[in-house]
């Protein structure tokens, strides 16, 4: 291992990855900050204190110095489907679990939230270039799908045991000028995400359909050249869809605040929701706040945050134009509010099994199966967004907001338990902003 400085000045190393964490620490420090000491210290004292579940965390990726630790909430009250869950959340912005929370108190007053799936599929592509008329492909699908599956049964056969696997292979033309193609084939990976699984199945498949061009070239039953591009998974999955919904009597949804009427707040949510569907500049905040709830669960499970949100931000925008994920309709005095997002979670394999604390998560949903979880995932998301908007058209979001801000402004400026207690008392009346809390903290 080698410190040096390349071309440009800046710092560089050879081996990094070599080095204990300790080591790794230690160059980072001393290059990078101006108290390496005390650095170090406060990185390591992050460290699990526990060595076998601090070796687990180390093991989720590429040269870990440390933890990150981020807020393990949970929202009571939710009742779906006729079942009560406490659901775990992890975000670190404070507003959004009691936001959920209250709205899944509300909800459950009035029937509660009902969900269901309306689709399970997940997809994969093999992509690559064909020198031939396409009808030659499209003819000899179920011959080259026989072999696909007959060659990758070991990859398979378990998945397939438990209700899985392949469900269906499509011809795509991606652009017939450059001669590109697509097998766009469906999947069903019942309770895992199943990205490893999929990715070792079209993997083989590849090869597969390599061998059979090669074979029916040979035998002189087709003509045309393949070249490979590449086989991954598609986290577009517009199939593996699930609804959450409330709905109740106008006159049931109660009085708001400043003495809004029922109606009154029924026609504002109503158009309010309209905007976020025909005005992307408002949709794009609009599912933010969505995710924001649906986020904090996936992180929570252990499954991919990063995936659910490109896909669900994709789906928001599949006529081609970004709108609201949910919808809302008052149709004969009757109030009904519905978010449709695709979903594709998984409760067992990948971290899921591995992360001490969404084990722990999973267990306290009652160990749900992968569909279950969807529409837990889907009902906080639309809880989270009623809430959202129930405060706009009414007292309007900052005040709740900067509430449950008041403890992180106090704590930037260092206040003592007493003054936080006092400010506490004090906000409880008064505007919570940054520059009132330094005013009534009396600091400079």
């Amino acid at each position: 291992m080698e410190g040096e400085k390349n071309k440009n000045g800046s710092k560089s190393i050879s081996g990094f990855s070599k080095l204990n964490k300790r080591g790794k620490i230690k160059w980072m420090v001393e290059n990078f900050f101006k108290d390496p000491e005390s650095v170090m210290h406060e990185l390591m004292s992050y460290w699990h204190r526990n060595e076998a579940q601090q070796k687990i965390l180390d093991g989720f990726a590429e040269n870990t110095i440390s933890n990150f630790p981020m807020p393990f909430s949970v929202a009571p009250n939710f009742f779906i489907n006729g079942k009560t869950y406490c659901v775990p959340m992890v975000i670190e912005e404070s507003s959004v679990v009691a936001a959920a929370s209250s709205a899944a108190k509300y909800w459950m007053d009035r029937g509660g939230i009902q969900a269901k799936i309306l689709g399970v599929e997940k997809l994969g592509q093999i992509h690559f270039r064909w020198l031939g008329d396409p009808k030659e492909l499209e003819k000899n699908k179920s011959e080259l799908q026989k072999k696909m599956l007959h060659d990758a049964n070991e990859i398979m056969k378990k998945m397939v045991a438990r209700g899985g696997g392949v469900k269906e292979i499509k011809l795509i033309e991606v652009d017939a000028s450059n001669h590109l193609y697509q097998w766009l084939i469906s999947f069903n990976t019942c309770n895992s995400m199943g990205a490893n699984f999929m990715n070792s199945c079209l993997e083989s498949f590849s090869i597969s359909f390599e061998n059979f061009i090669e074979e029916k070239k040979y035998s002189k039953q087709i003509d045309g050249e393949l070249e490979l591009i590449m086989s991954i998974l598609s986290n577009y999955t517009p199939q593996c869809l699930v609804r959450a919904e409330v709905s109740c009597l106008i006159k049931d949804l109660g009085e708001f605040a400043g003495g809004m009427s029922a109606q009154l707040f029924a026609e504002k949510f109503h158009a309010a929701i309209r905007i976020a569907e025909l005005d992307s500049y408002r949709a794009v905040t609009h599912n933010k706040g969505i995710f924001n709830g649906i986020d904090a669960v996936v992180i929570a499970t252990a499954n991919d945050f990063r995936a659910i949100e490109a896909c669900g931000h994709a789906y928001a925008a599949r006529d081609g134009k970004y709108r609201s994920l949910s919808k809302c309709s008052i149709d004969d005095g009757v109030f009904r509010f519905w978010l449709d997002i695709p979903l594709a979670l998984g409760t067992v394999g990948g971290l899921t099994s591995l992360h001490p604390i969404a084990k722990r998560s999973l267990e306290l949903l009652e160990n749900p199966n992968a569909e279950e979880l969807m529409m837990i995932t889907a009902s906080t998301g639309l809880a989270q967004n009623f809430a959202a908007v129930r405060s706009l058209v009414t007292t309007g979001i900052q005040k709740g907001h900067m509430k449950m801000h008041l403890t992180n402004i106090l704590q930037q400026f260092h206040a003592t338990e007493s003054e936080m207690a006092q400010a506490e008392i004090y906000f409880q009346n008064n505007s919570v902003t940054y520059t009132a809390v330094r005013e009534f903290l009396g600091k400079t």
